[in-house]
């Protein structure tokens, strides 16, 4: 409980204090809510990234493992080091209630053809388009984590303000609102006591004289 004079002008500033709380303390848990909203589905998503790449990257590896098998180690290499293809990757942002998160977007550009049909084999052509797929994900799966550290983060952050509203600064403010209440009505009944005496003691005087 704060240590404040008992007077009508704390009392309302205390009410004003507290009624600010507790809108904080509703917009937060409407915070909470769509914050742990965001971050179950963004981990769904995690999980499902997650085993798509381990799958496109077994995927890819077997289909090199064929090539090699077909047509020889050194031809695969040197069909590999033939390859001509661009990537980029490209950073953004979006924001969930004002956590900024990262949107990764992997994009490939062939340069074809990007080696020779001489000596090619298309298990080679499908190892590198598996390759790709793996790395597409892999940049959506990056994504991801990033994003759920950060909003796992923000979610911790948000809980904490909420329970030290919820359990320390609203529950404090009401206990001294109710003993300043306490205290003024006391006050308040005093002086109708004492002001009725007074009354009283002059209409006796009145009576007397």
């Amino acid at each position: 409980m704060r240590n404040l004079a008992p007077t009508k002008t704390n009392l309302l500033k205390l009410k004003e204090e507290l009624s600010f709380a507790e809108l904080g303390k509703d917009l937060l848990d409407q915070k909470r809510g769509i914050l742990v909203t965001e971050l179950l589905a963004l981990v769904d998503q995690a999980v499902s990234y997650e085993k798509s790449v381990k799958e496109a990257l077994a995927k890819a590896f077997e289909t090199l493992e064929d090539a090699v098998l077909a047509i020889g180690k050194l031809q695969v290499l040197s069909l590999s080091g033939a390859v001509n293809m661009d990537a980029s990757i490209q950073l953004g942002q979006r924001k969930v209630m004002g956590v900024s998160l990262p949107v990764v977007e992997t994009t490939f550009t062939d340069r074809a053809p990007y080696f020779s049909a001489l000596g090619a084999d298309f298990r080679v052509d499908l190892a590198v388009k598996g390759f790709r797929e793996a790395l597409g994900l892999m940049g959506r799966f990056a994504e991801l984590k990033v994003s759920i550290t950060r909003l796992a983060t923000e979610t911790h952050k948000t809980i904490r303000k909420v329970n030290a509203l919820e359990k320390i600064a609203i529950p404090e403010l009401e206990e001294t609102i109710s003993h300043i209440a306490g205290r003024l009505e006391e006050s308040e009944r005093d002086i109708f006591v004492l002001m009725k005496r007074v009354k009283d003691r002059l209409a006796a005087a009145e009576t007397e004289a």
